[in-house]
């Protein structure tokens, strides 16, 4: 029969790794006494990360002794003690590859049930001493599983573990494991694992990911793990294109429109994505990487971007002083996930200044389809002088049933003609959204400085909108995700303090850094990114998770850690790869 072997607690704690604080709660230790269940967690338990660790569905996490005994072997280890992998309940007798998903279970006088394998993280490499952890217990099939307490009770060492019920679909935590992780997504698996009514969310929301890829025929890469940033990736490398026209939108803002050379058409763009120019300045200076989003309608003809010119910009100043109608310039394909999705669901188009570039596009778009849509397009501006595309965005409104606008002006001047040039002095705000009446149910998106995102972003939620109904895009970098990180003020990027002076050159695009790998001060393009303070997504840092996925804009990579599903064409894993040569990575 099963036994519980250990039961194993611990509050979060700070942890030093690598000249940073990990807030982590995966210290545990064995208890001598008898412990309450409680329905998210057990009695002096508690998780640093509640986004990747506990709650109800995750409430205790279960690991086996055959699996301690498989990794003493594996690692030539003695000095396991139990809760070493961060379990709560070790166990006897239920193998990853016997138990499953919505096998029912008394402990003591607690019932449980299992909703999901255990999703790994770096900090598990931590607590074992072995980075490669995370991708070891996934790739091995013994990643452990999670309880939903269904009854709570009391446990303690020693209990008997009686099954009392199971899932009418039968699929082992090792199966669902693999079904996620590996490179094979079986259709007929997937469909199986979604009829499982214990199943997790997350895991299920995965899964429907994978199904609905391989529906749509883009089934490369692994969509139940890739985030949204590095979706819709397109084939490496730049093209040639000529400047067919040039044209002065506002005081500041420049736009470009594009063609190929020898008239060929150009791949088709999704309404808000946006290219990378790659620019050649005089003399031996690295060239100069920047992403704009595409300002214009949708074409196979052409591409339009449209430039903010800063005082400081180095790039919009050289395509002001030195790009002339003619000349050819080096463009990737369009990319991005900041789309406009088709429904039905009423649309916002919200911008401010240069912001406006991406959701134009999308304007562009639905007026092109006449709409049915409900839009509405919000703007904020400085003054008539500083509003690009007013006559453009009035001229595309007309051709929509349903559109209305509203353009705030900060500090109009006094030639500014309020009910013609812009509907209020001020700035967007929750007050405007109420007085305008926003639809609550549209989808909303966003675009323009980090600051006007974010008090955007609250402003809707204090007006009701759903948080999955609002779509940002970022200018600079994006939103990073470095799980139980904490006390680390964010910098702007830079090159790092010791930048070789040889080596492939790496550029971040978005973030506007440009500077040499060097083989032995990084392990790999994650560590170099995080040493120029380049905003990230990681968690697993071992080739599991995906969340360090990011577009490959230009140059090819090697893997030093094999991931365990590899991403598609035009993507890559930062946390284990290295550049071959010269790389452009969309970050």
């Amino acid at each position: 029969m099963a036994r519980l072997l250990s039961v194993n607690v611990g509050l979060p704690r700070d942890i030093a790794w690598k000249g940073r604080t990990v807030h982590s709660g995966i210290w545990k230790d064995p208890l001598q006494t008898r412990c309450k269940v409680g329905r998210l967690n057990l009695a002096g338990d508690g998780q640093g990360d509640l986004a990747g660790h506990g709650g109800e569905m995750r409430a205790v996490f279960v690991y086996q002794i055959e699996a301690y005994r498989h990794w003493q072997d594996q690692l030539q280890r003695t000095d396991f003690v139990h809760g070493q992998f961060g379990e709560n309940f070790t166990v006897e007798g239920l193998p990853d590859d016997a138990v499953c998903i919505g096998d029912r279970y008394r402990i003591g006088s607690a019932l449980f049930e299992i909703t999901q394998p255990r999703v790994t993280c770096y900090r598990v490499g931590i607590r074992v001493g072995e980075p490669r952890m995370p991708s070891l217990l996934t790739s091995s099939g013994r990643p452990g599983f999670y309880f939903r307490v269904l009854a709570e009770g009391e446990v303690g060492a020693g209990d008997a573990i009686v099954k009392v019920g199971e899932a009418d679909e039968r699929m082992t935590v090792a199966e669902i494991n693999d079904l996620l992780y590996s490179s094979e997504h079986p259709r007929e698996r997937l469909e199986r694992a979604l009829r499982i009514g214990a199943l997790s969310p997350g895991w299920r929301g995965s899964f429907e990911a994978l199904l609905k890829g391989q529906a749509t025929g883009n089934a490369s890469g692994n969509a139940g793990l890739a985030p949204a940033s590095a979706a819709h990736p397109v084939a490496p490398g730049f093209r040639r294109l000529a400047i067919t026209a040039i044209e002065q939108e506002s005081a500041d803002v420049l736009s470009l429109t594009m063609r190929d050379p020898d008239g060929r058409k150009l791949p088709p763009a999704l309404p808000g994505q946006y290219v990378v120019l790659r620019l050649r300045p005089a003399g031996d200076r690295p060239p100069l990487l920047r992403s704009y989003s595409l300002s214009g309608p949708p074409s196979t003809g052409h591409r339009r971007i449209s430039v903010k010119l800063e005082p400081d910009g180095a790039a919009g100043t050289f395509l002001r002083d030195h790009v002339r109608t003619g000349d050819v310039i080096d463009v990737s394909s369009p990319r991005g996930s900041f789309i406009l999705q088709s429904g039905e669901q009423p649309v916002v188009l919200l911008s401010a200044g240069i912001g406006a570039t991406p959701v134009l596009a999308m304007l562009s778009a639905l007026a092109e389809a006449r709409s049915p849509r409900p839009i509405l397009w919000l703007h904020a501006a400085r003054d008539r002088q500083h509003h690009p595309f007013a006559t453009e965005v009035r001229r595309l409104m007309r051709a929509l049933p349903q559109a209305r606008s509203y353009v705030c002006y900060s500090r109009p001047d006094a030639h500014d003609k309020l009910g013609e040039d812009f509907d209020a002095a001020g700035h967007l705000s929750r007050a405007v959204f109420d007085a305008i009446a926003l639809p609550r149910d549209a989808e909303v998106y966003i675009c323009g400085p980090n600051r006007f995102m974010a008090d955007m972003k609250a402003a809707l939620a204090a007006h009701g909108v759903a948080p999955e109904r609002q779509h940002l895009e970022f200018f600079n970098g994006g939103e990073s995700l470095n799980p139980g990180i904490v006390g680390r003020a964010p910098r702007a990027p830079h090159p790092p303090a010791a930048d070789a002076d040889t080596g492939p050159m790496v550029s971040f695009a978005r973030s506007g850094i440009a500077v040499h790998w060097n083989d032995s001060a990084y392990h790999n393009i994650l560590e170099l990114a995080e040493a120029c303070d380049v905003p990230v997504r990681w968690s697993c840092r071992s080739g599991v998770c995906h969340n360090c996925e990011s577009g490959l804009i230009s140059g090819a990579v090697a893997y030093g850690l094999q991931p365990l599903d590899m991403p598609p064409e035009g993507n890559l894993l930062i946390c284990c790869s290295r550049p071959t040569g010269d790389i452009v990575i969309d970050l």
